[in-house]
């Protein structure tokens, strides 16, 4: 099939199944300490359950959308550099 054919919006709908499925898994992830732009030292907190830490490396939050999911790995990798 050509374009626009019958296996086109399936890397979309891949993607958005993975996103669902890491947000699930995600639920109640916790946002570690951080160093924000300013050199400000802030302790890390829990995030409810259906939550998890958003953000950035200098900006963390709790949210409910997986597309700014910060996981504890990247948070780590925040923290080496």
């Amino acid at each position: 099939m050509g374009p626009g054919g019958l296996g086109s919006g399936w890397p979309l709908a891949g993607t958005l199944l993975v996103a669902v499925a890491a947000s699930m898994v995600a639920g109640g992830e916790d946002c570690l300490w951080y160093v924000d732009r300013n050199g400000s030292w802030h302790p890390g907190f829990d995030c409810e359950f259906f939550t998890f830490c958003c953000g950035t490396c200098h900006q963390r939050y709790c949210c409910r959308d997986p597309l700014r999911l910060l996981t504890e790995r990247q948070q780590r990798h925040c923290l080496a550099f």
